[in-house]
């Protein structure tokens, strides 16, 4: 049992320390090529915390054969995605973190609620036998391909118009060349890759020799290490008061990971993924969509920081439903049949 912690442990390390250089560089990319912290967020930081559950879906389907671990990663990184703003609120002390975000952000937290009910409707209609089906493939995959292009294309677009009126931010990163950047990116990535490629193998393991069952390990453990990028990313962010790079970068994560689903689908062979995995998968797509919501709700009202403890009351309701959600799916994993 300890040889299988100290491999998750290992995971986790190498995901951290690699995942820090990933933001580093491409924070250096940005710059170079003149991208806006915002659009950087959303897209280019999105995708590159995003890898951890890239590599480890894809592995998961296709050589280790446990699609629960690859949608319980990517539907608990929604959760956990969205639990990480409760993390950064006491690190803001000027005020609640989604009260200084951009509004803007409405659109990626809404498309990502649109996809959201995708997976939810496809647990449903598999829990009734019901199953279809282009192929192999899902018939909800289409779908979320065509929201993800559509969403991107919509904040682009958006961002476009605000940054005309907006001044660039000013980024320290002279002395650090293009092609340093590149290459350390690709390093960085390779060492990301790596380790989320033998994660799904010890979440495996851990869900045997523990008895938790592979949505719970998957929702909870997995999805962990695999945002840990997004939480590394998001906290530098905010220290140096890029608020709109971390809430993107999160909200741009849960779009892109719902991508990600659509990607596994593909790759599993044996049918429809959906249609192969524990209804329990509902419970974080539910809570996801729940935050999401709250999110939205904070990014509108503009709540004003009254704390208990060091934290805002949004980030304690974020952190009661984060709670909740690990601990139904607990349950229901242990629940007979």
């Amino acid at each position: 049992m300890l040889s299988i912690w100290l491999q998750f442990a290992a995971c986790v390390i190498l995901i951290l320390a690699a995942g820090v250089r990933l933001a580093r560089y491409g924070d250096v990319i940005a710059e170079k090529t003149g991208m806006g912290r915002t659009w950087t967020g959303v897209v280019l930081m999105a995708s590159v915390t995003s890898l951890p559950e890239l590599i480890t879906g894809a592995s998961s389907v296709t050589i280790a054969g446990v699609p629960d671990i690859a949608v319980g990663d990517v539907l608990g990184s929604c959760v956990f995605n969205l639990m990480i703003i409760a993390i950064l609120d006491p690190l803001y002390r000027p005020g609640v973190v989604l009260s200084r975000a951009e509004q803007g952000h409405i659109l990626s937290a809404g498309f990502g609620v649109v996809a959201l009910v995708i997976p939810v409707a496809g647990l449903l209609l598999a829990k009734n036998g019901v199953t279809m089906s282009v192929l192999w493939i899902g018939a909800y995959t289409p779908v979320l391909i065509v929201l993800y292009l559509a969403g991107m294309r919509v904040i682009f677009r958006y961002e476009q118009r605000k940054m005309a009126s907006e001044r660039k931010a000013v980024l320290a990163y002279e002395s650090v060349s293009a092609r340093e950047a590149y290459a350390g990116f690709a390093a960085s990535a390779l060492v990301v890759a790596g380790a989320a490629t033998w994660l799904p193998f010890v979440g495996e393991r851990l869900a045997v020799e523990t008895g938790w069952g592979q949505t719970f390990v998957g929702m909870l453990f997995v999805a962990f290490a695999t945002s840990l990028p997004e939480v590394v990313t998001s906290i530098a962010a905010v220290r140096i008061g890029a608020i709109d790079l971390a809430i993107g970068g999160l909200l741009g994560s849960n779009l892109f990971n719902l991508g990600i689903l659509a990607l596994d689908d593909v790759l599993y062979g044996a049918g429809p993924i959906l249609a192969h995995v524990s209804f329990t998968h509902v419970f974080p797509a539910l809570s996801a969509i729940l935050l999401s919501g709250i999110a939205i709700l904070a990014l509108f009202y503009r709540p004003e920081p009254r704390r208990f403890l060091g934290l805002s009351w949004l980030a304690a309701i974020i952190l009661a439903v984060y709670v909740l959600n690990a601990y139904g799916v607990f349950i229901l994993e242990r629940t007979p049949r």
